[in-house]
Parts: structure tokens; C-alpha cells; sequence
């Protein structure tokens, strides 16, 4: 296979996560004053989408380990665009949960067999190449996603929205079936059971230990994602057009770290760097903290963020997968959903009173400095043995 055209298919998949989520973000505030429900609700229902992210992993990933890759996502996509349909017409808050929540579950299939199929074709270094490649794609989402949603929101609701999210599904199904071939031929397939695999991953305490690291940075990514247009919009007074701005400019700087982490990682090492990232990620989430109180000077801090935690996913994903290549959907499974499943659970309870700068800068410090602290205690003494990159 072509290495860059795969890499651009499979980031496109990837897109699942942030369409779901930014593209309305702009619009979170009209939906819930439509819907008359509170802004915890309205975050509530990205909470369910991507709890039905993290779910549907687990589903997923070990399916794709059995039967392929390509059935489980075609499947997958096809259900994202019909409910996108559903969360368009719904007329209450309760049904727009349920039908984000399974909206979730149907697009976990791009998430995580992306990247079943980047461990299906790479390895070690390579490997951490490939999933920079895949974030560099995967980030012009969230580049384009709220600056679109911003301009869309001049015209439409955030019903059309969710019409735009169907026809990006249907582009997607087209694309899986025409652009991405079978990565896991049927001699490669697993026969064993799933329990069985999920079991050997949980008794590797390395792989657990990079599970823990994922939850805290998830945790931090969605109470961002969950409490910046309260904060931009609502605090700092933006219109939803700046708000867009701000939100692209924060993608960008992800990119440019997944660059430059894919840059230097032949010299470095992925051991060396997933360090090197996770640190200097919960400094500069302590400075967002010491500047919650200072109006738009918050946003220089969030920008560090997001620059240096763009090279650590794929660091940590390449370390977890290393001793995992004939399980590689069932490990992927359970990356993702250590990464999807806390954060939904934690943004609506630091919402509850209302968001403000500093709900979002204390969550966002605690869970990075968590995360931080597991590398150096835990993570880093167990890196010094050969990991397989």
C-alpha cells in the first residue's frame, strides 16, 4: 500500500471524534436555549456521543481482530450517517442524548480500526511517523470544523448542523469502501477469544499504565472541548466567528507538534519524547492555571497545550502497541476508550455551577500534572527495558 494515501484515508476516519464535536460547538449555547435545558445538558450531549465513542471501541476493536477490518467500519459509518439524521429531527433534549450516544458507538468504528490498520502496516518508529501523519490529516477537523460551524451558525441552526455531520457521513462510507483496502488478511485473523486478549493486555502493566495516561489526557481534552465556547463566547465576550478563530488556531498548534514530534522522534526515540511531551504538556497546563483570572491571556497557555500534547498521542499509542501487533484492534479498543471514557463523566460535574476560565484551567492542570506524574514514577522506569521501539 501507498503509506501517504492510507495515512490520509485513515485520518480522515479519525475525523469521527472531532466533526462530532466541533462542528456544533459553536452552536452549544442556541441548542440548549432552544431545547430549554441547562449548559450542563447541552454539554451532556457531547458527553454521551463520546462515551458512545469510548463504548463502541471495545466492540468494535475486537471484531475488526475476527472478522477484517473493512466490515466493521463500513457498518460503523453507515450508522453514523443515519443518526446524524435522527439528532437533526429530534425534539427534546432526552432523544438527542440517546441518539448522540448511539451515534458515538457507530463512529468509535473510525476511531479505532484507523488505528488497528497503522499497526497493521508499521511498526516502532515508523509506526510513531505514521500516527503523526494521521494527526496532521485528523487535525484539519478541528481546524475547519469550528470555523465552518461558526460561519454555518450566520445561516442555519444547530439542526443543520447535524444534516451537514450526515452528508460528511455519507462522504466517509463512500471512502472507506473506495479508498482503503483489506489490511488484515483472513491467515492473520484472531481465533481466540476476545476475552482471552483483553486479559493479556490487562495483565500487562506497562499497557495498563499507558491506559491511565490516556484517561488523564482525555480527561483534559474533553473539558476543553466541552468548556471553551462557554469561555470564549461567554466569559471573554467573542462572537461564535472569533470563537471559531481561537478554536482553529488551537488545532494548528496540535498539528505543528505532531510535526515536529514526527521530526525528531528517529533521533530521539518514542520512549525519550512521550517523556519529554507529557511533562512539558502539564507545565503549561499549570501556567493556564496561574492565568485563569487574567482574561484572553488564558488562551497562550491553552496554545502550549495543545503544541506539545500534539506529539504525545502517538508516542504513547506506538509505546502501547509495541508487544500487541496480533491484537492490534483489541489494544486499539482499549486505548481509545481510556481516552473517551472519563472525560465525558468529569465535564458536565465542573459545569454543574457554570464554566468559567478557572473550572476548565483546574481540571485541565489536574489531569495533565496526573498524567505527568504517572510517566516519571510508573511509565518512565519501565521504558528503560526494551519496549519494541
Amino acid at each position: 500500500m501507498n503509506l501517504r494515501r492510507v495515512a490520509l484515508v485513515l485520518g480522515l476516519l479519525e475525523t469521527f471524534g472531532p466533526i462530532s464535536m466541533d462542528l456544533y460547538l459553536p452552536l452549544l449555547p442556541r441548542l440548549a436555549a432552544d431545547l430549554g435545558t441547562s449548559e450542563s445538558l447541552a454539554q451532556a450531549t457531547m458527553s454521551a456521543c463520546m462515551l458512545g465513542l469510548a463504548l463502541g471501541q471495545l466492540v468494535v476493536g475486537p471484531l475488526s481482530d475476527r472478522l477484517g477490518r473493512r466490515r466493521p467500519l463500513v457498518v460503523g459509518i453507515g450508522g453514523f450517517t443515519a443518526l446524524s439524521l435522527v439528532c437533526a429531527a429530534t425534539p427534546s433534549i432526552e432523544l438527542l442524548l440517546a441518539a448522540r450516544f448511539l451515534q458515538g458507538l457507530c463512529g468509535s468504528a473510525g476511531i479505532v480500526i484507523a488505528l488497528a490498520v497503522a499497526r497493521d502496516l508499521t511498526e516502532g518508529v515508523e509506526l510513531v511517523r505514521l500516527l503523526a501523519m494521521l494527526t496532521t490529516v485528523g487535525a484539519l477537523a478541528p481546524i475547519v470544523a469550528p470555523v465552518v460551524g461558526g460561519q454555518l451558525a450566520a445561516v442555519m441552526g444547530w439542526r443543520g448542523i447535524f444534516l451537514v455531520l450526515a452528508g460528511i457521513g455519507a462522504l466517509l462510507f463512500v471512502l472507506a469502501l473506495t479508498g482503503l483496502p483489506e489490511s488484515l488478511p483472513p491467515p492473520a485473523r484472531r481465533v481466540s477469544g476476545t476475552f482471552g486478549d483483553v486479559g493479556v493486555l490487562l495483565r500487562d502493566r506497562l499497557f495498563l499504565c499507558f491506559l491511565a495516561v490516556g484517561a488523564c489526557g482525555g480527561t483534559a481534552f474533553f473539558t476543553y472541548l466541552a468548556s471553551i465556547s462557554f469561555v470564549v463566547q461567554g466569559s471573554f465576550g467573542l462572537s461564535p466567528q472569533w470563537f471559531s478563530v481561537c478554536f482553529a488556531a488551537n488545532a494548528v498548534m496540535s498539528v505543528v507538534g505532531a510535526q515536529v514530534n514526527r521530526a525528531v522522534v528517529r533521533r530521539a526515540g518514542p520512549a525519550r519524547m512521550y517523556v519529554l511531551t507529557t511533562t512539558c504538556t502539564a507545565l503549561a497546563a499549570t501556567a493556564m492555571l496561574a492565568t485563569a483570572g487574567w482574561g484572553l491571556a488564558l488562551l497562550v497557555p491553552l496554545a502550549l497545550v495543545m503544541l506539545v500534547s500534539g506529539g504525545s498521542t502517538s508516542n504513547g499509542s506506538a509505546l502501547a502497541l509495541a508487544a500487541h501487533g496480533t491484537r492490534a484492534g483489541t489494544a486499539a479498543a482499549l486505548l481509545g476508550t481510556s481516552a473517551f471514557a472519563v472525560g465525558p463523566l468529569v465535564a458536565p460535574l465542573v459545569s454543574l455551577n457554570g464554566t468559567s476560565p478557572l473550572s476548565m484551567a483546574l481540571t485541565m492542570a489536574a489531569a495533565h500534572t496526573c498524567a505527568a506524574a504517572l510517566v516519571w514514577l510508573v511509565v518512565r522506569p519501565r521504558l528503560r527495558a526494551p519496549v519494541g521501539v
